[in-house]
């Protein structure tokens, strides 16, 4: 019999439709000679480390280091029905295909359980980037050898391990260590949430200690031929900041009264440019995270969510958790069938579909630069747009647009830049007129928050000019100014900081490794680490930005450095990277992880941790100094009376923004 191991049911569904399995049994669907099954995500989990030995049921410093010798995995309880199901049909199987999603953790979701069950018997891998029906025929025609994607179980298996060895070690530490300075809530540690925590807390102390510095800027409305336009005021040198910022008023002043008695200015120089850009390449998940948090105001798990359910549910787009752009030179075969599927899917784009050049060859038909996965277009089959929702609707069109894109030619324009003298004053106009619109006509442009006054400007249409021209002086417009601080993460930029983490290295060894390419979490992970901190309580949505709570700020100060910063979780993403490739060993990385640990637990046994805790507010019920605790939804004031008094309040943060996330009826246990 062969056993088919899905991820989901609705992707085993999908699976046995095709294959002919139409007999639907306890957890399984099953047909002449085939059986379709299916995990619930993770039907099993690593062991606590209380499963290891019960005296780690209770959290104490010399206990530490728990370092497993023979790592363990158990059926989750939720799931443990369709474990036993998936444990029955395996052990009957004659021959075994793994058809979870097509990645790292899919691996690991199905190999675990294999491993678990020990089946011996001979495994291909189903390899599945689109979940309709031809998609699927195209995959099982092309079954994969077992050991193709076997490594991918190792990445995976190292990452989880490295993971429970860093969070279940540390996070005992140091919330042990918070205790005895006070802290009563647990400070938890994990190998990407930390230094994804430590991003934002560095970006709010920045925001925190920035000071505003008044400058001066001088706009100067000109015209020739009727045609008006505005050219900006030069500071001389020695006036300005690196910036090319005027700082000086007086200078300013002096600058706007000698430019409004001038009454004209020359034109000294003229220059023109032919700019071509080429269309920005079909979504990666990151890229389509950042792009949803700042056109439609998405979260990222939210974003995730509605990509998964465009794969999974619609079968509209292509696996959506997808690490690159790119597109496989094969796929340019069946670019008819993907475009005469979408104007059936939605015949209004008949007049565009026809314009596309269906041979044009953008750069993202690129085999060198694909991944194990490809960027997410729409499928060869029509969708049913009808049964989308407004937001899973909003983010179809979007990547659809990036697929249109490829088959536009380049948005072409002339940047020109015009130098003039005025009243013994320096000006300077820039100019742009669009020659091509090209994939622009397909793409959304940008919306009122990304086009300031300057954007304004460049874009700004300039008449013919030329050299020793004179333009008659309209107003002159002396603006005072402050430098802004900088802004707050959203959770898309977010995302996007979490994979170029390496412009924020400074030791420059470490940032030649990194090559500026390899970042933090992966595209599966980062939305769940933010969604942890929030959770936590370490991060508050404040609108579209997230901001760190006190609890964060006491958290990265407490812990050392090395845990905190982006730069060694990159690595070690680097190194899972190469365990994947087969050029590290699973075993050597955790044993350099367990070292690693070890040391940071001598290191930190016996020290005395400096914390700056937030003063305890009164229980508005009893009135007795409040402690911090952790509960499910986060951070929040408890009464130290409880259980007695179940008074509560939210925890604010220096700046009177909440830490918690929603009311809390009564108090919970830190762990």
């Amino acid at each position: 019999m062969r056993v088919f191991l899905c991820e989901k049911p609705s992707q085993g569904k999908d699976i046995a439709r095709v294959l002919g399995a139409g007999q639907r049994g306890n957890g399984c669907y099953s047909g002449a000679g085939v059986v379709v099954t299916w995990c619930i995500g993770h039907l099993v989990e690593a062991v606590p480390p209380e499963g290891y030995g019960e005296q780690y049921k209770r959290w104490a410093i010399e206990q530490l280091p728990i370092l497993p010798e023979r790592w363990r995995v158990e059926p989750k309880a939720a799931t443990a029905a369709q474990f036993k199901v998936v444990q029955q049909l395996v052990a009957k199987a004659g021959e075994l295909v793994i058809a979870t999603d097509a990645d790292r953790e899919g691996e690991m979701i199905a190999r675990e359980i294999i491993d678990l069950c020990g089946y011996r018997g001979p495994i291909q891998r189903l390899w599945l980037s689109a979940l309709n029906d031809a998609s699927i025929r195209k995959a099982l025609g092309a079954l994969k050898p077992s050991a193709e994607t076997l490594p991918l179980y190792f990445s995976a298996l190292a990452r989880s391990r490295a993971d429970w060895l860093i969070g279940m070690n540390l996070s005992r530490l140091f919330t042990l260590l918070g205790r005895q300075a006070g802290y009563s809530g647990v400070l938890s540690v994990g190998r990407v949430q930390t230094p994804t925590l430590k991003l934002v807390v560095d970006r709010d102390r920045e925001i925190a200690r920035f000071v505003c510095v008044p400058f001066w800027a001088i706009e100067v409305a000109l015209s020739h031929a009727g045609q008006p336009f505005v050219a900006s005021w030069t500071p001389p040198q020695g006036s300005t900041d690196d910036a090319g910022r005027c700082l000086q008023q007086p200078v300013a002043q002096q600058a706007a009264e000698r430019l409004r008695t001038a009454g004209s200015a020359q034109v000294l120089s003229v220059e023109t440019e032919r700019v071509r850009e080429g269309p920005p390449l079909p979504f990666d998940l990151g890229t389509l995270q950042e792009v949803c948090s700042k056109q439609l105001g998405l979260d990222v798990q939210e974003t995730l969510d509605i990509a998964q359910a465009l794969y999974e549910t619609h079968k509209a787009t292509t696996y959506p958790r997808s690490d690159s752009g790119y597109l496989p030179e094969s796929m340019l075969a069946e670019v008819p069938t993907v475009l005469d599927s979408l104007v059936k899917t939605d015949p209004s784009l008949r007049p565009l579909i026809e314009r596309l050049d269906r041979q044009l060859r953008s750069r993202a038909w690129n085999d060198g630069k694909v991944s194990a996965h490809h960027g997410i277009i729409p499928t060869l089959e029509p969708a049913n747009l009808s049964a989308m929702s407004e937001k899973e609707l909003a983010v179809y069109r979007l990547i659809r647009a990036h697929y249109f894109a490829q088959f536009l030619p380049h948005h072409e324009f002339d940047r020109t830049m015009a130098q003039f003298s005025c009243g013994g004053q320096s000006l300077a106009a820039v100019g742009k007129q669009i020659a091509v619109t090209g994939w622009r006509e397909v793409l959304a442009t940008p919306g009122p928050d990304d086009a300031d006054g300057e954007d304004a400007q460049r874009s700004q249409v300039l008449p013919a000019l030329h050299a020793g021209l004179s333009c008659p002086v309209g107003k002159v417009d002396l603006k005072a100014l402050k430098t802004l601080p900088p802004k707050p993460y959203t959770q898309g930029e977010l995302i996007k900081a979490m994979k170029t983490v390496a412009k924020f290295v400074t030791d420059p060894r470490l940032k030649q490794k990194l090559r500026d390419t390899t970042g933090i979490g992966t595209e599966a992970t980062r939305a769940n680490i933010i969604n942890g901190l929030i959770g936590r309580g370490y991060l508050v949505k404040k609108g579209r930005a997230v901001r760190a709570s006190d609890a964060a700020f006491t958290l990265i100060d407490a812990v050392p450095s090395a845990i905190a910063d982006p730069g060694t979780t990159a690595v070690w993403e680097q190194a899972l990277d190469m365990i994947e490739a087969g050029q590290m060993a699973l075993d050597t990385f955790i044993e350099k992880q367990s070292v690693w640990v070890g040391q940071l637990v001598q290191q930190y046994r016996g020290a005395t941790l400096s914390l700056k805790l937030p003063p305890a507010p009164a229980c508005p019920q009893c009135g007795t100094p409040m402690q911090q605790r952790t509960g499910k939804s986060g951070a929040f004031w408890s009464c130290s009376r409880y259980p007695d008094c179940k008074g509560t309040l939210p925890i604010e943060s220096p700046t009177g923004r909440r830490s918690a996330p929603r009311k809390r009826r009564a108090a919970s246990k830190a762990s």
